[in-house]
């Protein structure tokens, strides 16, 4: 090789040892970059309403707003504690007894009790055409077969034995003939119903004392054949209303709260019957109404 070809080819060696060397000395020189660091971007909040109550809060240039939200409560203070409860550790209070009654209570009490009323069940009042007698749909009952006269004057020839008028029960069906039973009804329909009203649910039922019988009047020996025994009387003792409370002629006649009810239905029984009969007629007479449609009056005879 000559000596010019070793020059040139000595000359591009020494080239490219010194890019190299520049090379490597720019990588020392250069210092390192660290990461850039995400600074924190302050918390944009809107600015309160207009007549809102709230303050806007400025950040300090270059500061963020701290976070304004709660802090979480304590694990403890979430906790809740389960208490269990035997039955047996619970004290129940005693149970109160009911309060004593009012003092007209009591005295609603003692007044009945002193008239002598007495509580009964309540009967079922019958009405309708079907099972009725006398040619009257509120008369109910059935007819029977005529009664033969034991002693002269007594007997019932036409006779019927009436279970109810005016949906009102007897508390004995009653044998009498069809003016007494047409009586009886009218008697119910337009004196006992008003004279009771409404007290105690009204009158449902009526305490039949006596009905046929042959006998003499209140049985005295030697007195004539009482009406009773012509199948024309029947004798009342006390009216009984829906609350299942009796009044009772022998009690209520002189009590206050019932006697105007009592003297009522007397009263409005002369007219329907011939004869009427109660506490102020006689002693025999003392516990019941009589009533009768005696034949051959010709006045109502009421006492």
């Amino acid at each position: 090789m000559s000596r010019a070809a070793r020059a040139w080819l000595a000359a591009l060696l020494m080239l490219g040892a010194g890019g190299a060397l520049a090379q490597d000395a720019r990588q020392v020189q250069r210092p390192e970059v660290a990461a850039p660091v995400a600074s924190a971007v302050p918390t944009i909040r809107p600015k309160p309403r207009p007549g809102s109550t709230a303050v806007a809060v400025a950040a300090p240039s270059g500061a963020a707003l701290p976070g304004l939200r709660p802090r979480p409560r304590p694990v403890a203070a979430l906790r809740t504690e389960v208490v269990q409860v035997s039955s047996a550790t619970i004290a129940y209070a005693p149970m109160t007894a009911r309060p004593e009654p009012r003092p007209e209570n009591l005295q609603r009490r003692s007044s009945v009790a002193a008239a002598g009323f007495r509580t009964q069940p309540v009967p079922e009042a019958t009405t309708g055409r079907k099972g009725s007698v006398c040619g009257n749909p509120d008369i109910r009952g059935t007819t029977i077969p005529p009664i033969r006269a034991q002693v002269q004057g007594c007997g019932l020839k036409d006779g019927v034995l009436v279970t109810s008028v005016s949906g009102v029960k007897l508390s004995t069906p009653a044998s009498i003939d069809c003016d007494t039973a047409r009586a009886l009804n009218r008697w119910v329909e337009r004196g006992v119903k008003p004279a009771v009203g409404r007290l105690g649910g009204g009158a449902v039922q009526l305490q039949v004392a006596a009905h046929y019988s042959c006998r003499p009047r209140n049985n005295q020996r030697g007195a004539k054949i009482s009406e009773h025994g012509r199948g024309k009387a029947i004798d009342i003792s006390a009216v009984t209303l829906a609350n299942g409370v009796s009044i009772t002629v022998l009690k209520g006649w002189n009590e206050r709260q019932h006697g105007k009810i009592l003297k009522a239905m007397h009263k409005a029984a002369c007219g329907p019957f011939g004869t009427v009969l109660g506490p102020n007629s006689d002693v025999y007479h003392r516990d019941h109404l009589h009533l009768d449609t005696a034949a051959g009056r010709r006045s109502a005879y009421c006492r």
